[in-house]
């Protein structure tokens, strides 16, 4: 009858070889890489991503500001060029007072159900350029959550590849020990000289 003892790598064994105990305690320390060290990477990363993605946020609220502006018409030949907040939009020629009173005028990007003399928000840097709006919180813990995920992968991938590595150069060992045990053993069984 066959009986099956946990750790038996990790105990004293006379059949029990180095490449056994460099494996068995290969396994204990990706073991604890996988389940501890990649998903507290992961999240150091991803408090990391959203400091970060909130530093640029702030620069992006202090370079651009916000206008009403009315929709004077559509640009020549717009058609339909991409998502804007998640619709459809178009280019246009938009028209707004100034803090000093004069009206300006430039094209930016308006959702596609806007209509002649409708009110938009328009975004402009400090030249009075149709700047992108600046990034909400649910896009900062976007980034964040997606930089987080990859780097608790990318750590699992490269963990569990240096562990095969490691599998191999273990088993290359224990087979050239074998080789060379059964060098010494085989004549004594076979009667045969080496």
């Amino acid at each position: 009858m066959r009986t099956r003892v946990r750790g038996w790598r990790l105990r004293h064994n006379p059949l029990r070889r180095r490449s056994d105990v460099v494996e068995a305690w290969t396994a204990v320390v990706v073991a604890l890489l996988l389940f501890v060290g990649a998903p507290v990477l992961g999240a150091v990363t991803a408090w990391w991503g959203y400091g970060q993605a909130q530093a640029v946020v702030a620069q992006q609220r202090s370079e651009r500001h916000h206008v009403r502006a009315s929709v004077v018409d559509r640009a020549t030949g717009a058609l339909p060029e991409g998502q804007l907040g998640g619709q459809h939009s178009y280019r246009a020629t938009v028209r707004w007072s100034a803090p000093d009173g004069t009206e300006r005028s430039t094209t930016a990007r308006v959702p596609a159900t806007t209509r002649h003399g409708d009110a938009v928000d328009v975004w402009l840097d400090s030249r009075g350029r149709s700047v992108p709006p600046p990034s909400d919180d649910a896009e900062i813990w976007q980034h964040s959550a997606t930089i987080g995920s990859f780097t608790a992968i990318g750590t699992a991938l490269t963990v569990l590849l240096a562990h095969r590595a490691v599998r191999g150069v273990a088993m290359r060992r224990r087979l050239a020990e074998w080789d060379r045990d059964w060098a010494r053993t085989e004549p004594r069984w076979t009667h045969r000289r080496a």
